[in-house]
């Protein structure tokens, strides 16, 4: 009987703890700043904790807790890249264009548990959830955009596209995830002869742009040049305008000074003006006086004697010199 009761008391000593090592390590948990946890009571989802430090709660099997991340996750679509090593499912991403063309493109999905009970319970699969709506997104999105857009200039209107229309179908689903980028990795051609005409078509628009631009800087140029020209001559022409009615002002004043003198002494103003008269029309000219009793008076050079030094003055000059 003794050693029975001896056995009791030891099993119970053990069961007691055991008991306390669940209370104990079973009671209190911490959360890194990087988690989020969830608290289930008697499998009930209870509030999400998402304050860093340490926490306590009932023992187990009372309450448990769930730890899930804090970070960005990648969802790639279309590849799979696990360091340098990248492998391609064409037959995904194969897809047709708003103008009938076939495409493959890759995508990168970045996303983030926002409400950690919601992504434990309120879906099987939500990364397989998230898959199949970034497929249905970006096909939606692909097929009504033209093959030029999702090849060259148009990409960064698609991602934007198929981030809102992802978006509204993970709200739909109110899976506790949010969708907090898209990024379209790769857009190509599915065979090399096709690509090839492409970049050959693409080229041939570049060339075509350029000579579009060229040729507007040289029109604009030109323009610049005429108008240049066009407000020099009008500058020009403003100046001579102003300088015509100044002269006029000018003869106006002179002729009513004119006009004052004739009144006051009619004979000796219209013989004045007309010597000025002469000499403006015959500058330089040579007038002789002749005597106009009716007979013939010969030439004499009066201008070319009055130029040429008296004969005895060049010997003179002469003398001296030697």
């Amino acid at each position: 009987m003794v050693s029975l009761k001896k056995v009791y008391i030891s099993v119970g000593i053990a069961v007691l703890a055991i008991a306390a090592g669940l209370l104990v390590f079973t009671t209190w948990y911490t959360v890194d700043e990087s988690e989020q946890a969830v608290i289930l009571t008697f499998g009930k989802v209870e509030d999400g904790i998402s304050t860093p430090g340490l926490h306590f709660k009932l023992p187990w099997p009372i309450q448990s807790v769930e730890k899930l991340s804090k970070e960005t996750f990648s969802l790639q679509f279309g590849y799979d890249q696990k360091g340098e090593d990248i492998r391609d499912f064409p037959d995904e991403t194969k897809m047709i264009t708003g103008d009938e063309n076939i495409v493959l493109a890759d995508l990168v999905v970045q996303w983030k548990i926002t409400e950690p009970a919601k992504y434990l319970y309120n879906a099987d699969n939500p990364r397989e959830i998230l898959y199949d709506a970034t497929s249905a997104s970006v096909r939606s999105i692909i097929g009504s955009s033209k093959i030029d857009d999702a090849l060259t200039s148009g990409k960064a209107e698609i991602e934007g596209e198929v981030r809102d229309l992802l978006s509204t179908l993970i709200e739909k689903y109110d899976m506790g995830i949010s969708v907090v980028g898209v990024k379209l990795q790769d857009v190509e051609l599915p065979n090399k002869e096709v690509r090839k005409a492409f970049t050959d078509v693409t080229d041939a628009r570049e060339t075509m742009n350029t000579k579009i631009n060229e040729a507007k800087k040289y029109r604009n140029k030109q323009l610049n040049e005429a108008q240049g020209e066009k407000d020099a001559l009008k500058s020009r022409a403003e100046g001579e305008r102003a300088s015509r009615i100044e002269r006029a002002r000018g003869d106006v004043a002179v002729f009513n000074k004119l006009y004052t003198e004739y009144k006051q002494n009619p004979e000796i103003t219209r013989q004045r003006l007309v010597i000025e008269t002469l000499e403006q029309v015959l500058p330089g000219t040579e007038i002789y006086i002749m005597n106009d009793d009716g007979n013939t008076m010969k030439y004499f050079p009066i201008r070319p004697l009055e130029t040429e030094k008296p004969k005895s003055e060049k010997e003179g000059s002469e003398k001296n010199n030697d």
